[in-house]
């Protein structure tokens, strides 16, 4: 008998309809065919096991299974639980009626059990998509899957359940999650808040003009300044994700089975911070089987490199492209992936090997030629693409004993969303741009025209700070969103001034 069971496979972010196609006739032998790597091979042992740890069994005859389309390569253990029911519906162990209605997948435990599996919310996409009547999933990947309405969701804990449920024995729950009330509190406990941090007002106005033009941002400074602390709380203040930018991140985060369980969607913006030793393809993605690299799980949200001379050269050089693209595409010999990848840039580093700026009192300090020996391990074009640079001075004792705390967090964000909400007035009718740090140069002529004070004053300090040629997109840019956060249609001589404060790096003779 020939029976059809649906699946899914997950390639980049987007999944594909699998149909597995069971028929079991006369003679003896278990074939399966359709491009299975190792780990769907080896379902066989599992399904033996289950099924007899339940009380029924493989059926004594020739299994012929095919996973169609053919020479698509499929992989992992999430097959185990619809190549069983097809197997038991082809040998009519059960009846399987309206299992062609639903999207199944799942790995079995030898004892039944399923284990939760990747990719749930894009195989959830795509069965509405395909106008599939549910999903059948471990209960582990449900509120995952929940997200997508219009599909009913069933978290099983084991394969006896959805047995019971094709034998009308007994009707599965489906589950069904609260979008709204998930960003509400998401918004009300934030886990960090910048009324933590004292001192450092300078600082925090920087970030809140980073946050408002989604400018990538560079801190400078000795050890113990609060650089990671600043940088920790930077999400906290960027506008709240809307439903679209919610389900891109959570899909790239399904991929790689990073969504914690029980919650579902992401309704926090994602916070990256990965390790100096990381590798270039840890870092973009890739491998024989591509998976999302670090820049892609940070995907609408910030990406945190600490200590930023002591990463590898290769491994910050790979980053230049997906920075100006806000994708990265990741080519094989048989396919092609691409994954998103809009994410702000904050960086940190000491402006020495020691940790001390050239402080003649400081037994630690370096001289200036070793402080610009390692500021030299950051290329220029890297460089080109931070439009902020600030230094970050160590807080002292008087702020550090202050009772009173900070302006927090949701006072900052209220004004960065009111200047974010300009910029989508303004780039309204331009595609692929949102906010300021995305302006093209034609776009930096139109939205960024000087009138004469202030054009008197760039000139002034281009010549007089000796700033490079490429800091000048870069103030005009930061000096928009500055007149942003004022309500300004008009970028003001004070504008210009602030933001030329921000390119510290550009500056010759910065280190003296």
């Amino acid at each position: 008998m020939l029976t059809k069971v649906y699946g899914a496979a997950v390639f980049g972010i987007e999944a594909t309809p699998i149909t597995i196609e069971v028929n079991i006739d006369q003679g003896i032998g278990y074939h399966l065919v359709g491009l299975p790597d190792n780990a769907v091979r080896e379902s066989s042992y599992r399904i033996a096991a289950a099924l007899n740890n339940i009380g029924l069994k493989l059926p004594g005859k020739k299994i012929t299974l095919n996973m169609a389309p053919a020479d698509l390569r499929k992989e992992g253990s999430a097959y185990d639980l619809p190549l069983a029911l097809g197997i038991l519906a082809a040998s009519q162990q059960i009846k399987g009626e309206g299992i062609e209605n639903y999207l199944i997948m799942g790995e079995l435990s030898l004892d039944g059990s399923l284990q939760p599996i990747k990719g749930a919310l894009p195989i959830a996409i795509k069965a509405k998509e395909k106008g599939f009547q549910g999903c059948i999933l471990p209960k582990q990947n449900a509120n995952e899957a929940a997200i997508v309405e219009g599909l009913d969701i069933y978290g099983i804990e084991n394969i006896t359940e959805v047995i019971a449920f094709f034998e009308n024995q007994k009707a599965l729950k489906t589950t069904v999650i609260d979008v709204q009330k998930i960003f509400q509190e998401t918004l009300a406990n934030p886990e960090f808040d910048f009324s933590d941090v004292k001192g450092q007002e300078s600082i925090k106005r920087c970030m809140e003009i980073a946050a408002a033009g989604g400018h990538n941002l560079i801190l400078i400074g000795p050890p113990g300044s609060g650089k990671t602390m600043l940088a920790k709380r930077l999400p906290t203040i960027l506008p709240p994700m809307t439903l679209k930018e919610a389900l891109e991140t959570t899909k790239i985060h399904s991929v790689v089975g990073k969504v914690k369980e029980g919650f579902g969607l992401m309704s926090q913006r994602p916070f990256r911070s990965p390790h100096h030793t990381i590798s270039d393809v840890a870092l973009v993605g890739g491998g024989q089987y591509p998976q999302p690299g670090e820049i892609s799980m940070s995907h609408n949200g910030v990406l945190f490199l600490d200590e930023l001379p002591e990463f590898k050269r290769g491994v910050l050089e790979v980053m230049r492209q997906p920075l100006e693209d806000r994708e990265i595409t990741i080519s094989r010999a048989r396919f092609t992936v691409t994954y998103p990848s809009s994410f702000m840039l904050v960086a940190s580093m000491n402006p020495s090997p020691s940790g001390f700026f050239n402080d003649p009192n400081n037994p630690m300090s370096n001289t200036a030629q070793e402080m610009q020996r390692y500021l030299g391990r950051i290329s220029g074009p890297l460089l080109d693409r931070i439009d902020i640079h600030i230094e970050v001075t160590p807080v002292p004792f008087e702020k550090l004993a202050e009772e009173r705390k900070g302006e927090l967090s949701k006072t900052i964000r209220a004004r960065v969303c009111k200047a974010r909400a300009i910029q989508t007035a303004r780039f309204s009718k331009i595609e692929n741009v949102h906010y300021n740090a995305q302006m093209s140069v034609k776009q930096l002529r139109e939205f960024c025209a000087l009138e004469l004070a202030s054009k008197s004053l760039l000139k002034a300090a281009m010549e007089r700070l000796n700033l490079s040629a490429r800091a000048y997109d870069r103030i005009l840019k930061v000096s928009r969103t500055i007149a942003d956060l004022e309500a300004e249609p008009c970028i003001l001589p004070d504008h210009i001034g602030e933001a030329i404060q921000y390119r510290s790096l550009d500056r010759e003779g910065w280190l003296g």
